[in-house]
This record gives structure tokens, C-alpha cells and sequence, in this order.
């Protein structure tokens, strides 16, 4: 198969034997029989009798196939003045000896272990050696508020858990071991030990007895082979913030998830072993985890793990520099990234120091990609640029350009086409398919594909609320759009940005991307305000490029008509207002929700994943 059309139709129409052709890519200690095992009306499982092991997959079988020598994992970490390089042996070295450490703590299949950790090496060495030993990782991003790290400790009821003295960010260092302490000062469950990697920036004090000494424990362990699985044994549990403030911990197995990040690897990205991927995103998120650690290493990749920022450290050049510097083939980064870099070197001076011509493709994903960005990225870099959507639920891409298969014309705005496996409609409130180019609900089809969650930790009642009771038969994506003539779709953002204007439906997500296009503007969100009169209101605010030097009248006035030009006057766009930040998360998402209740005199909950939260009293200030 040679197109998409053939790779997608053959998918949809023979789905058990597309993934099991899939699955015989993989090393299997027992090859499953079959593809998809029905459990109930909505649920399923993938390769139900299969027997695999992902750190296996990872490692093992690339030092058996003679490639023991290979690169497989680059750290380079600009706020430490570090670098370090890993073959496949000296890797699977490390990660035995953690897991025999591990072992000899108590940990054992089906056990959960919390890895709280910086971008360094033993966070990716532990993630592998959890899963060597068949027990369930869950990652929790470094530096999270001691109690949001306490709840997520009695959510998972961890045996043991692994964290670090301290974390580096841009200018400081983070004391991670107090954070850890406190949260378990707070967490009704103890684990029954923890190991921690001393840092040279900063030490930290261990707790006899509970507290030990990363070096010292891989030091004595005797090192662990490889524990056969089932292929629907949990993996690993990842923590994404839900509605109702408690996070929801979503479950994701070992089977599925291998087939369908191997597949991805190929398909989507176009890398084959010993090609250099560069994710930079971090392990506490759902794109580290697929694309920093697992699926570059199942497809024998040299994956690059950079502890550092896309500016700052030390300059706009950061990229460039790592791409140039290790010949990096496909480079992926959320929109946000790009955006930093705009803003800081709008004419891309800095990429000017570097060759990039090992570089094929940029991907992004995380946030919407607004066709400035894009625009800008791709006239600086002259690289085909793709944007693809998915989310931590999905594990892997819903839509994306297949560029190991057919490099399908680009869409300015459009996250492509659905990746085989994903039947996607649109739908409307009531569940009726809506034709195309109309605005609605975006849904997937089940069963869902490999690789997707299989529940939430412990709360299958959330999983079916949250995500399959809005629409029988069918996954909520919780996020709105449409899909082209072409069967391109376009993701306008979460349902919750439409707006009511005076009983007109209008996606914040149009607005931004008008604004995005004013020469002066770097970053921007739209959210929806109450108005006694109309219902809602739409309200920007922008931060604009270095160097800009419009004032801020002039821009709101040129924002407000371009708005009007495009939309209409029933857009009642009237107010943009210049911000030095935009409250984000850690992974670039802008707080949307965080920002419409303070607009609405509510006091948010603002969740632990936020970056800079005193950029919210300077918004107060502007907003109505």
C-alpha cells in the first residue's frame, strides 16, 4: 500500500487484519491470534491474547539485532552545561540495573511506581525500567505543587517512588526532594520507599529507612530481565486535569500502544532506525512519553531528550543549534514553541547560524496551529511543516499528514486527515452527523484504534461520563470543528470556546486566527465574556512581537477591523488588549477556561500545571 487512501480504506474496512499486520512488525514472546476482542457494546481491548514487554521492545531486541552500538538517546541539557550520549547497550544496562534496584525494593507486576523527575536520563531509564518489570509508571511532571503531586499519590497508590534532588529551570533551581516531602506529609498513602537522584546543582537530605540513593541502588542490583506481559496489562497511568478539579488518570496498555507508535513512526513521521528524533516537549506529558521515550526507541531511533527551552536557553537559537548539532531528522513541538521563537527573533537572524539541512519536517502538535505560525515557519525554515491533532486520551495522532506514506498537500489551519484506525464525523448536540464544512462536535467512531486509553485509574463510571455517553457509540473528543469537501479537518478548539453572540454560535478559535495574522502580533486568545445584552462578548488579548512598536490603540482598532472584514459585524469584536504573558500550561496550552472565569467575577481553579501564575493579575487589570 503506497497511499493513504489505501493504508485508510484498508483500515476501516478489515480493521483485524490491518493491526495484526501491524503487530507482526513487533517482537512478540507470543504473537497474538487475533487483532480486536469486543468486551461490550462500546468497550474492546487490542491483541487480548498477546505477551510482549515494552522496555523489551525498547532495547533488548535492538541489542539483538546487532545494533547495540547505536545512539539511542541524546541528553543535552543547556541549563547544566551537559551532554550525554546513550547506545542501545549501555542504555539497556542502565535500565536492568534500575529494575533490579526496583525489585529489590519490592517492586513487582501490576505494582505502580511515581516518577517524579527533571529532563534528565534517569527519567526515561526509569519510565523503561518500571515497565521491564511489568509494574505501571506514572509520571508526574517535575516541580508540580506538592499537593497536586500528593493527590496524584493517593490516586495511584504507588509502591515506590523515584524523583530527584532538584530540577533546573531558566535562571533557578527547583529543590524537588522538599516538594516530594510535603506531598507526602499530605497523601494518605505511603509508598514503601523512594530513590532519588542526587544532583550536582543541589543535594538533597535523605530519609533513612524510606529515602535511597539512585547511584547507590543501581550500584548493588543485580540486573532484571524482561517480564512477559499480556498486551493489555496497564502500562503506564498519566494524569490529565478533568472538569471537576480531580485529575482523571488515564490508562494506557502495553499491546495497542506498541503497535500503534511503531506504526506511527513509519507511517507519520517517516523515521526508520538510526534516524535522529527530536520531541521537544518533556516525559510528564503524553507527547514524552510516545515520542521522547517509547516510540522512537521501538523503532530503533536515536531520540533526543533536551532539558531546556525554545528560547532563553540560551537564545532563540536553541532549536537550530540541536538540529544542526546531532542532524536531527524530524523535529516536534507544540505551536507555542514556534510562537517564542517568532517573538523573539521575528526575522529568524539566529537560524542563520546554523545548518539545518538534516532536517525534513517539522511536526506540531498540543494547541491549535494558527495559519501565521505556520506561514512563519515554514517562509524561515523552508521545511515542510505539519500540524497534527491529538490528545493525552489518544496517545497517538487522530489526524496528521502521513509523510512515510503519502505526503498529502498542506491545509493552512487543518490538522490534515484522519490517521487509519480514526472514523471521525461531526457531529451536532443531538448526535446527528452534520455534512461538510459546518461547525459541530468532533467525534470518533468505535471501537477506537490501538494505542488509545483503555479507562481511568480506578473510575470506570468517569471514563464512560466523560467520554462515551454523550454520543452512543462513539469516543467525545471534546473538541469542535468540521471537516472539508477534501475530508480535511479542521479543530476550532474545545467545545467550550464556542461562543453566543446574540444567539449566533462563533468559534474563538476563527477569531484568534484573524488576529494571528496582524503583522505586530506574536501570540493571542479569544474567549467569550458575559454580556447582559448579547449573552457573550468576544475579548482578545495579545502579546506582540519584540521590537513592535504599535500602540495599543492602533492595534486593537486594525484587530477590531480585521475581525469585522472577516467574520462580520456579528462578531461584535470590539476589545483587544496587549499582555506582556498568556497564562499557560507547562505543555504551552493556553488557560482559556482560567481566564473566562475571572472575566466572569468567578474565582478559577487554577490548575498545578500552570507556568507563570502572576500573569494573571496583569489580565484582571484589562479584563471588563
Amino acid at each position: 500500500m503506497t497511499s493513504y487512501q489505501a493504508h485508510y480504506q484498508a483500515a476501516m474496512a478489515d480493521p483485524e487484519s490491518f493491526w495484526l499486520q501491524q503487530a507482526q512488525q513487533l517482537p512478540w514472546y507470543q504473537l497474538p491470534s487475533r487483532a480486536l476482542e469486543p468486551l461490550s457494546d462500546h468497550r474492546y481491548r487490542w491483541f487480548a491474547d498477546g505477551k510482549l514487554n515494552c522496555s523489551y521492545l525498547a532495547l533488548d531486541h535492538h541489542v539483538a539485532a546487532g545494533r547495540g552500538n547505536q545512539l539511542a538517546l541524546i541528553y543535552d541539557s543547556p541549563v547544566t552545561n551537559t551532554r550525554q550520549n546513550f547506545s542501545y547497550q549501555l542504555l539497556l544496562q542502565q535500565v536492568q540495573q534500575c529494575a533490579g534496584a526496583l525489585r529489590q525494593l519490592g517492586v513487582a507486576k501490576g505494582d505502580r511506581v511515581v516518577i517524579y523527575m527533571p529532563m534528565i536520563p534517569e527519567a526515561v531509564i526509569a519510565m523503561l525500567a518500571v515497565a521491564r518489570l511489568g509494574a505501571i509508571h506514572s509520571v508526574v511532571f517535575g516541580g508540580f505543587a506538592a499537593h497536586e503531586l500528593a493527590v496524584r499519590i493517593d490516586d495511584a497508590t504507588p509502591k515506590v517512588i523515584i524523583s530527584a534532588s532538584c530540577g533546573i529551570e531558566v535562571n533557578k533551581v527547583i529543590a524537588y526532594k522538599p516538594l516530594l516531602d510535603k506531598a507526602l506529609a499530605q497523601a494518605s498513602h505511603q509508598p514503601v520507599a523512594t530513590l532519588i537522584v542526587q544532583r550536582a546543582q543541589l543535594a538533597a537530605a535523605l530519609q533513612p529507612g524510606r529515602d535511597h540513593d539512585w547511584q547507590q541502588a543501581l550500584a548493588t542490583a543485580e540486573p532484571a530481565a524482561a517480564v512477559p506481559v499480556a498486551s493489555d496489562d496497564p502500562l503506564y497511568i498519566l494524569y490529565t486535569s478533568g472538569t471537576t478539579g480531580k485529575p482523571k488518570g488515564v490508562v494506557r496498555d502495553h499491546g495497542g500502544y506498541a503497535v500503534a507508535l511503531h506504526y506511527s513512526m513509519g507511517a507519520i513521521y517517516n523515521v526508520r532506525a538510526g534516524d535522529v528524533f527530536f520531541a521537544a516537549s518533556d516525559v510528564g506529558w503524553v507527547v514524552g512519553h510516545s515520542y521522547i521515550v517509547y516510540g522512537p526507541l521501538f523503532a530503533g531511533c536515536t531520540t533526543v531528550l533536551y532539558e531546556g527551552k525554545p528560547v532563553m536557553t540560551p537564545d532563540a537559537g536553541s532549536f537550530w543549534r540541536l538540529c544542526q548539532q546531532y542532524q536531527v531528522k524530524v523535529l516536534f513541538a507544540a505551536p507555542t514553541a514556534f510562537r517564542a521563537i517568532r517573538k523573539d527573533d521575528p526575522e529568524a537572524q539566529w537560524l542563520q547560524h546554523y545548518d539545518i539541512s538534516s532536517l525534513q519536517c517539522i511536526f506540531m502538535a498540543g494547541e491549535r496551529l494558527d495559519p501565521a505560525t505556520y506561514d512563519w515557519t515554514v517562509a524561515k525554515t523552508g521545511k515542510p511543516v505539519i500540524d497534527h491533532w491529538w490528545q493525552t486520551e489518544t496517545g497517538w495522532p487522530i489526524c496528521a499528514n502521513l509523510m512515510g506514506i503519502e505526503a498529502l498537500p498542506v491545509k493552512p489551519g487543518s490538522s490534515s486527515v484522519p490517521v487509519p484506525g480514526f472514523c471521525i464525523e461531526v457531529l451536532d448536540d443531538a448526535g446527528q452527523r452534520l455534512p461538510a464544512n459546518q461547525q459541530g462536535n468532533i467525534a470518533i467512531k468505535l471501537p477506537l484504534p490501538p494505542g488509545c486509553l483503555q479507562t481511568i485509574w480506578r473510575n470506570e463510571a468517569r471514563f464512560e461520563a466523560g467520554y462515551l455517553s454523550s454520543f452512543p457509540g462513539y469516543y467525545s473528543s471534546g473538541d469542535g470543528g468540521f471537516i472539508d469537501d477534501d475530508g480535511y479537518v479542521f479543530i476550532m478548539g474545545r467545545t467550550d470556546d464556542v461562543i453566543n453572540v446574540a444567539g449566533h454560535r462563533l468559534s474563538t478559535g476563527e477569531m484568534e486566527e484573524i488576529i494571528a495574522r496582524h503583522p505586530a502580533v506574536a501570540e493571542c486568545c479569544v474567549i467569550g465574556i458575559a454580556d447582559a445584552l448579547k449573552g457573550q462578548l468576544p475579548f482578545g488579548l495579545v502579546m506582540v512581537k519584540n521590537g513592535s512598536t504599535i500602540s495599543p490603540e492602533q492595534l486593537e482598532q486594525e484587530l477590531v477591523t480585521m475581525v469585522r472584514e472577516d467574520i462580520g459585524a456579528v462578531a461584535c469584536f470590539k476589545q483587544a488588549k496587549i499582555v506582556q504573558k498568556l497564562p499557560k500550561t507547562r505543555s504551552g496550552k493556553i488557560l482559556r477556561k482560567v481566564l473566562r472565569e475571572i472575566a466572569d467575577g468567578k474565582t478559577p481553579q487554577v490548575p498545578s500545571t500552570i507556568e507563570d501564575p502572576s500573569c494573571l493579575e496583569e489580565i484582571r487589570q484589562h479584563l471588563p
